[in-house]
């Protein structure tokens, strides 16, 4: 492929990702985005500029070296690709479908400054896309190289959200056996039971999955931690280093009168019933979720947006989606907002809820919200929203969904003496190595940081891991996978 000018490039449009038609797809679960063809993928890959200084790797929490993928699409190489990805990403697949490239790698784009930035994340799942449609059961070819299995060390992960995977991937690929403990009965943590079935196929998931196990990475289901094992009993039977990666999934309500009505949900129950317990596929399995005419969902993240664009394909009728701020201040991904206004969310922003009404069964049937308006910035730099007093109105609904953040569960820290935590439960731990205030005892992802995305979990697993590695492995660690040179380079 001949070389194209910089100017070029950096004026070609986008290339668009093929979606089903808004009204077709607000009433299935299948994928919203349909990906690349290999034709739309090299037109892509060619508007990449190919920096010297790479800034799209700086905004990758796990720093993948993006240039190095995409030029090997350009090439026509795709199984050099996956390797380039594989070298430090252990999820590409998921993360080409969830992560927010457009606050991260695209974000910092070169091409971006003066018109689209290059489509990272759709060239991501591309390439792991045809990879795992090539050979689902040779997904780690390719990958970090495999250092012969150490029989004297052995690491437990427990939780089996992005965080653990990454660090449980990390530590196989050098030799160290990893033991992961998930509580559910499938592993995958947020990743199954959080994300709907439209934007994470769950295949796309057990096939990440199978991955880590081809590594020789071990999962049990159906094991709480803090519960059915505790960090202290890891470590007394003979686990080297317990790396903590539980998530934040403590569900936060809105402390409102009538809050307990029948119809009244935390975005994370209702999740779980229709993701992990297939509600979505009714009557094939037989998990039926609550049915619902007229849903609102309160928040503005992407648990919210997953929450209203899945009550719509469950058949309500209509669904409206309260925020107390506006949308310039909704911290969901545009691409998700986008979507779901295509497919017919009703947007009331600026409202609150004051009042859930029930009726003499004990069943909602109404919404108070209260207007609002926006005040002074706060800490998060957005304005406040402040009551406009006398202002109210009441909305007829049947179901309302409580989408606005979680907590840590104390399950961990009620069951680990020493452990340190902050006021609202969440792990105390070094932000360069996730050690925690017990020796070989590390932490990462949403149980640290509180709820944040897919990708900076990830990031806090690689680099957990890798501290972990250089600790068991006494130093050696650093010389073994072919990904640190680059690394190195890089943070230099």
């Amino acid at each position: 492929m001949a070389a194209t000018a910089p100017s070029k490039k950096a004026k070609a449009p986008r290339t668009a990702m093929p979606e089903q038609d808004p009204k077709v797809r607000a009433r299935n679960f299948e994928e919203v985005a349909l990906g690349y063809t290999a034709e739309m993928a090299l037109a892509e890959a060619a508007r990449c500029l190919q920096c010297k200084k790479p800034a799209c790797r700086k905004g990758c929490p796990v720093e993948i070296d993006i240039p190095g993928f995409i030029k090997q699409i350009a090439a026509g190489d795709l199984d050099e690709a996956y390797a380039v990805l594989r070298q430090t990403n252990s999820l590409p697949a998921v993360c080409g479908r969830v992560c927010p490239q457009e606050t991260q790698c695209e974000g910092s784009c070169i091409v971006g400054k003066k018109g689209e930035p290059v489509a990272i994340g759709r060239l991501e799942r591309f390439v792991a896309d045809t990879h795992l449609a090539k050979t689902a059961c040779e997904t780690v070819t390719g990958g970090p190289a495999c250092s012969m299995p150490r029989d004297d060390l052995k690491v437990a992960c427990i939780g089996s959200g992005p965080a653990s995977l990454t660090c449980a991937g990390y530590l196989a690929a050098r030799g160290i056996p990893v033991t992961v403990f998930e509580a559910l009965h499938e592993v995958g943590g947020v990743l199954v039971y959080g994300i709907p079935e439209f934007r994470l196929p769950k295949a796309v998931v057990r096939q990440e999955v199978e991955a880590m196990k081809a590594l020789g990475v071990e999962f049990k289901t159906n094991w709480v931690g803090g519960k059915t094992i505790t960090v202290p009993e890891l470590l007394e039977s003979g686990y080297s280093a317990v790396f903590i990666g539980v998530g934040a999934g403590l569900p936060r309500f809105l402390g409102v009168p009538g809050e307990n009505l029948i119809g009244v949900f935390s975005a994370n129950e209702y999740l779980t019933r229709v993701n992990l317990g297939r509600a979505y596929k009714f009557p094939a399995t037989d998990t039926p979720t609550f049915p619902a005419k007229h849903v609102v969902v309160f928040g503005g993240g992407n648990v919210a947006m997953d929450a209203a664009r899945t009550a719509m394909r469950l058949g309500a009728d209509k669904v409206s989606l309260a925020y107390r701020r506006t949308e310039h201040e909704m911290p969901c991904r545009r691409e998700e907002l986008h979507h779901a206004k295509e497919e017919g969310l009703d947007i009331l922003c600026l409202n609150a809820p004051v009042e859930f009404i029930g009726d003499e069964a004990g069943r909602l049937k109404q919404i108070v919200l209260q207007r609002m308006e926006l005040g002074e910035p706060d800490e998060s730099g957005r304005c406040s929203p402040v009551a406009c007093q006398g202002d109210t109105c009441t909305l007829e609904a049947d179901m309302a969904i409580v989408a606005v953040g979680t907590g840590a569960n104390p399950l961990i820290s009620q069951t680990t003496p020493g452990l340190d935590t902050y006021r609202r439960g969440y792990i105390v731990a070094d932000p360069a190595t996730g050690e925690t205030s017990i020796p070989n005892v590390f932490a990462g992802g949403d149980i640290v940081t509180g709820a944040a995305t897919v990708i900076s979990a990830m990031g806090a697993g690689r680099r957990a891991a890798k501290a972990i590695a250089d600790r068991l492995l006494g130093g050696a660690a650093g010389k073994q996978p072919p990904d640190n040179a680059a690394e190195d380079s890089a943070d230099a």
